[in-house]
């Protein structure tokens, strides 16, 4: 059982070294830039161990939603909490520890181009998280073997595929032992042939114990893995089900649609 190590005072002298139990909690979450609103006081809890996947058409605000958990975003209005602690004004000290608990995959991998496979996931280790260099090697052969790299060690991004740099992107998500790990279409930037490689290294840390948030546009992962799917349509989070509810008995009218042109995309009408 992880331990919790949280102060009851303001949020800034909470410690996030550890999670007791990488729960993720928005309330009447609100994001705007300047007068457009992103999201529209949207409310969602994912509880330990949860692998929650988010669907929604482009510009819905998926992913400006799972940037605000690791304050990649700031908030315009409501708060998350990670285990029942607000995180909406960290800074510092407190800000780094919770990254330090919560992995993050972009879309277009941001692999360091200079650096190998193995320095990209070394480089945080040593000048971030205090590692001795050799145990920062040691931990991203381990992980580079996990995501079936290990021999691509010294390779340079230019010299991998895309579904090869994204499973270092995983690696690297992952090399700090994160409670909470996010994926931000993780697969959209990759040639069809290499997101099967990408999605079986995902699956692999499905119920692993992690707590998982997964934007994506895979409907078939979303289906077979996730616990729950949530569909959000215009910055509001519109349903949330089961994968088995969500795919054969959608509720909400604008899920139907939407479900009816992605699993049909032969199938047209005037207006989702």
């Amino acid at each position: 059982m992880l331990t919790g190590l949280f102060n009851r005072p303001a949020a800034s002298a909470a410690d996030f070294t550890h999670l007791r139990q990488a729960r993720v909690e928005l309330r009447n979450v609100i994001k705007h830039y300047d007068n457009h609103t992103v999201l529209n006081g949207v409310s969602l809890s994912v509880e330990p161990g949860e692998v929650v996947t988010i669907l929604g058409p482009s510009g819905s605000g998926k992913s400006t939603l799972i940037r605000l958990i690791n304050q990649l975003e700031s908030l315009s209005g409501g708060d998350i909490f990670i285990d029942d602690k607000p995180i909406g004004q960290l800074r510092g000290s407190a800000l780094r520890q919770l990254r330090s608990r919560i992995g993050f995959v972009f879309q277009q991998f941001n692999l360091y181009t200079h650096l190998t496979a193995q320095q990209n996931i070394t480089l945080a280790l040593e000048y971030v998280h205090g590692w001795k260099k050799a145990d920062a090697e040691q931990r991203a052969l381990e992980l580079l073997e996990q995501v079936g790299l290990a021999e691509k060690a010294d390779a340079y991004a230019a010299q991998l595929s895309g579904g090869q740099q994204q499973r270092v992107a995983i690696a690297r998500a992952l090399a700090s032992s994160p409670q909470i790990i996010l994926f931000d279409e993780p697969t959209s930037a990759l040639d069809p042939e290499m997101i099967g490689e990408v999605l079986q290294v995902m699956k692999s840390l499905a119920h692993s114990g992690i707590t998982m948030i997964v934007v994506t546009h895979e409907m078939h992962f979303a289906r077979e893995i996730a616990d729950r799917v949530v569909f959000i349509d215009g910055g509001d989070i519109l349903e949330v089900a089961p994968p088995a509810a969500f795919f054969t008995r959608p509720q909400h009218p604008r899920t139907q649609r939407f479900l009816k042109k992605v699993l049909d995309p032969l199938h047209q009408e005037s207006s989702l």
